[in-house]
């Protein structure tokens, strides 16, 4: 995947990078102190969004790498 790929040809959802990426930046402007009340609302509401599809990212790569270790436990034994 090249550097500048914004989504997941798959999914059409962005990539776990570009996600944490936004996450990064937006508790970085609610840290600042700078927000209005509306915005700060706002602002943690997407964090939220991000915040569970990063998670939804990471269970989904965990699952494939114990699913890809059993593969190579199991194609050892035969």
């Amino acid at each position: 995947m090249s550097a500048d790929q914004k989504t997941s040809p798959a999914s059409g959802k962005e990539s776990f990078e570009a996600e944490m990426a936004k996450l990064e930046k937006l508790v970085d402007s609610l840290e600042s102190g700078t927000v209005s009340l509306d915005e700060l609302v706002a602002k943690y509401e997407e964090g939220m969004r991000l915040l569970k599809s990063c998670q939804s990212s990471l269970q989904a790569a965990e699952l494939r790498i114990e699913q890809l270790g059993k593969k190579s436990a199991d194609s050892e034994q035969g």
